[in-house]
């Protein structure tokens, strides 16, 4: 937000300006918000001085060069100009030699004006452009000045600049002031945190009254969506005449970054800055040939209506967007920008002027789809209060006919209130509190006086009553409505450095880490110690990746303006997350990786809610294990293995039963939707209790995210594993060798791998001493033979007590398959 210390001078007492600019800076980043640029004006305009025209003639040896004596005041010199068309008298903005052209003044390659000759004529200094004198951007013709200042005049005396600073205060510190997007409102914040009394104009009132009617020119409104424009006022002006606005106008928006156009416009323009109300100027004589009247419907568009802006491009209307039109025909964006069918232009002799308030959050989103980012959305964004509309249209009315001639019109003010009327004292009702509410809160020792003082600095009414504040807002305050609310503008105005240092003493008690924040780090500990990597993803991923891992979109939900079409929905799971960062991994030439992560996830079928209301959240561990090397072996056991690992490691007894079908439940079919069903499994923990699932991927997963041959994961809902974990206690090594044996028994083709794996290690309970571990070597089917398979296992054994012996081992073998082959016929091979 950009505020010009001139400007906000010519509405606010001289006392407020007397600190130094680079006080009153740090005063405003310290109370108001952060200063981002400092502009100081005041040497821009330096070597530019009020000129007139003593004599006048053409070059003799140039057609489009005129020669040009100048008083100055204490000399007359001669100027060359690419203007033939100067007059006698006419006063010029005179730059001398050795000046900047205040158009290039602060750029990184400043014009410095010389004395030259040109075609046998010297030239002492140039007259200045409107675009050269940094007014408009008019380069075609020397500036004529409107004004009566005698030759030798500073120019920066004469058009406000002399002692100007522009000060750039962050947006962010306004967000919820839309006050605070006009110089009056940052001129009453500059004084309230000066401890200084300030009063807004006289006009600047909710009470004003719109002037009567001159002119018979009608108009009529008619508001079809009252909930979001709660009130649309506009005023006829007739009999106008369009032309260029007096300097001091151009000059005031110019510094401001806004471009001067005509005199209808730059008043519009000029009363946004000023109060933070955008107004909008109709041709009223195009609106009536549209119409067949002129009527004004502000309401939503129709499908397929289109609207080209003034800015040139056409835009097909989102079915929310705020819009006005005349009868069929849209005319304006409402709140952002307007038609060129109802521009404002010089064959223009009647407007309509428009001061209405639009709902802020609708703004937003238009804004946000259509890519329209102007002044007014910047102000409209920010909720301007609707007690306001009339004043500044009150106001803005009478200077346009001053610059521009003509007549009121009639006018029309549609509200639209809950209680259907305007609350003219404030927006909010009035907050009550104590001047010992405000200094608990603030840790500050302010009296009542003192805090009213403070409030009514900034016009807020209050009354006193005892130790008791009954505070008004005023009616532009559209943020205030707690006594919170009143608290922070209390510190702010008193100045939070001011309040005492000291921090309130409490008690402080250890606190214990939660349980479920110990698993996830223990489980972090586990994965990384096998080798794993933990990836942190996005909670929100695409719709694309929905589809591809087979979840259902109207399961997510759905982020309505996402900052990105890669971040549309809450994901429903996390496997596809990881599998979409397997192939950038193996592309970056990693051959053999395992990448887990532990996150939350969120579906919407479930209806079950937490204690807020809200919907519930699941926190699991995905785990998936990739690897280039089509001989690295089955993928479903590598994450079989992890899987084992990890639950083992936690103390955490499982068992894993084939899944043959999808889930029956809304949460594990969209976590399951990614896997294959006939090479997956569903994992139970501790007495049953089912967790989550580990397996392959189907095929159109793995094609469609370049997965590799060998690829298999896991998903687990951590919390399940939460009562049966245990804390693992310390284990000696065994001093005594192990040894190892690979056993290959042939089973019935039936026989699945992790019943019979199951049969062995219960083979070997009846030795309390002896540490034994069973893993996976091979599965192997045998041509021809089509109701068996062979099955390879490495079994590590090793004794607490002693060395095992040959002979020792192979007798506990054979122990071992005999009682395997008790429960299901298997063959030693």
């Amino acid at each position: 937000m950009k505020v010009s210390v001139n400007v906000m001078k010519r509405y606010s007492d001289k006392e407020q300006w007397k600190l130094p600019l680079a006080a009153l800076v740090d005063k405003i980043g310290a109370q108001l918000g952060a200063v981002e640029e400092v502009v100081d004006l005041s040497h821009k305009y330096d070597g530019v001085f009020v000129a007139d025209i003593v004599t006048a003639r053409e070059h003799p040896r140039a057609d489009k060069l005129g020669v040009y004596a100048l008083n100055i005041g204490a000399e007359v010199v001669q100027v060359i100009a690419g203007d033939k068309l100067l007059n006698v008298g006419d006063k010029v903005g005179w730059i001398q030699p050795g000046a900047t052209t205040p158009a290039t003044w602060g750029t990184v390659e400043p014009f410095i004006i010389g004395a030259r000759e040109m075609r046998g004529e010297v030239s002492h200094g140039m007259l200045g452009s409107g675009k050269e004198l940094g007014l408009s951007d008019d380069h075609t013709r020397v500036q004529v000045l409107d004004t009566d200042a005698p030759a030798g005049t500073p120019f920066a005396d004469v058009y406000d600049f002399a002692g100007d600073a522009i000060i750039d205060i962050e947006n962010k510190m306004f967000t919820h002031r839309p006050d605070g997007f006009g110089q009056l409102g940052v001129a009453r914040e500059i004084a309230g945190i000066q401890g200084l009394s300030f009063a807004s104009p006289d006009w600047y009132s909710a009470d004003a009254q719109l002037p009567e009617a001159q002119s018979p020119l009608t108009i009529h409104i008619k508001n079809e969506i009252p909930k979001l424009v709660p009130r649309f006022t506009a005023l006829v002006i007739d009999g106008i005449k369009i032309s260029s606005s007096p300097l001091w106008l151009q000059a005031t928006l110019s510094k401001l970054g806004i471009r001067p156009i005509n005199t209808v416009v730059d008043i519009t323009n000029y009363y946004m800055v000023l109060t933070g109300q955008p107004l909008h100027a109709y041709d009223y004589n195009k609106v009536k040939t549209i119409a067949g009247s002129a009527a004004l419907t502000v309401r939503h568009p129709k499908q397929g209506e289109k609207i080209t802006l003034l800015s040139g491009k056409e835009i097909t209307p989102h079915p929310d967007t705020m819009m006005v039109a005349a009868g069929d025909t849209l005319l304006c964006v409402g709140g952002m920008i307007g038609g060129a069918n109802s521009e404002v232009d010089a064959t223009t002799t009647a407007i309509i002027l428009e001061a209405a308030s639009w709902d802020m959050f609708s703004i937003r989103r238009t804004s946000m789809h259509h890519g329209i980012f102007t002044d007014a959305v910047t102000r409209f964004s920010k909720g301007q209060s609707p007690l306001q509309n009339v004043a500044v249209l009150a106001k803005a009315a009478p200077d346009i006919i001053e610059l521009a001639g003509g007549a009121f019109g009639h006018s029309a003010d549609v509200m639209h209130l809950p209680d259907g009327t305007l609350e003219r004292a404030s927006v909010h009702p009035p907050v009550v509190l104590t001047q010992d509410f405000v200094n608990s809160r603030l840790g500050s020792k302010l009296h009542t006086a003192d805090i009213a003082t403070l409030l009514r600095n900034v016009e807020f009414r209050v009354e006193e009553h005892g130790t008791e504040l009954v505070v008004t807002p005023p009616f532009w305050r559209t943020d205030v409505a707690i006594p919170e609310d009143v608290i922070e503008e209390v510190g702010r105005l008193c100045g939070y450095d001011q309040l005492t240092h000291n921090l309130p003493l409490r008690e402080t008690i250890a606190v214990s880490q939660p349980r479920l924040d110990g698993l996830k780090n223990r489980v972090r500990d586990i994965l990384s110690r096998a080798g794993a990597n933990e990836l942190q993803t996005y909670s929100f991923v695409p719709a694309r990746l929905l589809q591809v891992a087979g979840q259902d979109k109207a399961s997510a939900f759905a982020i309505r303006n996402a900052l990105s079409p890669e971040l549309q929905h809450y994901r429903l799971s996390l496997t596809p997350s990881l599998l979409e960062k397997v192939h950038p991994n193996i592309k970056a030439g990693y051959k053999q990786f395992g990448l887990f992560e532990i996150n939350k996830i969120h579906i919407k079928d479930d209806v079950a809610v937490d204690c807020d209301g809200l919907p519930r959240e699941y926190q699991t561990i995905a785990f998936v294990f990739a690897s280039q090397d089509a001989l690295a072996g089955a993928s479903y056991y590598h994450a079989k293995h992890y899987l084992g690992y990890m639950l083992g490691t936690l103390g955490i007894p499982y068992t894993i039963v084939p899944a043959d079908t999808t889930p029956g439940f809304a949460v594990g079919r969209q976590v399951f939707a990614p896997f294959e069903p006939k090479r997956s499994g569903f994992v139970y923990v501790g007495d049953g209790e089912f967790a989550g699932f580990v397996g392959e991927y189907r095929a159109s997963v793995a094609k469609a995210l370049k997965l590799p041959a060998v690829t298999a994961g896991f998903e687990i809902d951590i919390e399940r594993l939460l009562k049966y974990q245990k804390i693992t206690q310390y284990k000696p090594l065994l001093k005594f060798p192990q040894t190892e044996q690979d056993v290959c028994l042939r089973v019935a083709k039936a026989v699945n791998f992790a019943d019979l794996q199951k049969l062995i290690e219960d083979a070997f309970i009846g030795d309390k001493r002896l540490r034994l571990t069973v893993e996976p070597l091979d599965i192997y089917e045998r041509p021809g033979d089509t109701d068996h398979k062979q099955i390879t296992f490495r079994l590590t054994l090793q004794h607490h007590d002693r060395t095992l012996t040959t002979t020792e081992t192979n007798d506990m073998l054979d122990t071992m398959v005999q009682k395997v082959n008790a429960v299901t016929p298997a063959e030693r091979i």
